[in-house]
């Protein structure tokens, strides 16, 4: 299988417009369009059932005590794990593609409904992603966040993260999950059953000084 978009290019920088937050020209940070990218697929293996999406950026600094703080640096040696963005199951096999926007467009304070979703006039589920846990203490912004969310890494961290949209060919056409679920739970209930995966990264930074090099990159490539 293979796995690309129209909305950034593989290994590029993700557009703002894809993001949960931007950096503006001020080098302040705000809320941004929070659309989905557009993600398409080829190469579906006979067999397959359906088809299941994560995004995951794979550079979330494990200790948070320091994030988004003014007078500290996020070292880019930090130790990393993942942060959940968007698990969406029980695609069918005839949906080639997500346009961009389909499944999300805008920050939504305390989640998006779901799991139940329509994609080209039919259902799919999406799970809850971790934003779920980062806002369970803030009043005005806590509740379950399920679909995709887009990335806002720490303004304060040295590291340009990276976020892996993966789609998994599976032998099954419907996971075996009911109501709330996470992206933990679909990776464990997609064990067994993956035919075939495909993977697309895209980087992003709310970092001024990291944007400001990446910025410099594209010109010298372009």
């Amino acid at each position: 299988m293979k796995l690309s978009s129209d909305s950034f290019r593989n290994g590029g920088m993700i557009p703002a417009e894809n993001a949960f937050a931007a950096l503006g020209k001020d080098g302040q940070v705000s809320l941004s369009a929070n659309r989905n990218p557009h993600l398409a697929w080829r190469d579906v293996p006979a067999g397959t059932e359906s088809l299941v999406l994560l995004c995951i950026d794979g550079d979330a600094p494990q200790d948070a005590s320091d994030v988004n703080r003014t007078d500290r640096v996020l070292p880019a040696n930090l130790p990393r794990g993942d942060f959940f963005h968007w698990s969406l199951i029980d695609i069918p096999v005839g949906v080639q593609a997500i346009a961009e926007g389909a499944l999300s467009e805008g920050v939504t304070a305390c989640g998006k409904p779901g799991p139940a979703a329509v994609l080209d006039g039919l259902t799919v589920r999406q799970g809850v992603n971790d934003y779920s846990g980062w806002f369970a203490a803030d009043p005005a912004m806590a509740g379950d966040y399920y679909g995709y969310d887009g990335p806002c890494p720490p303004f304060n961290d040295e590291c340009v993260h990276h976020y892996m949209f993966r789609i998994y060919a599976l032998d099954t056409p419907r996971l075996e999950l009911e109501g709330r679920f996470t992206c933990a739970d679909v990776l464990n209930a997609i064990h067994g059953h993956i035919i075939d995966e495909a993977q697309l990264i895209g980087t992003y930074t709310l970092n001024p000084a990291q944007a400001a090099q990446a910025r410099r990159s594209r010109k010298k490539t372009a």
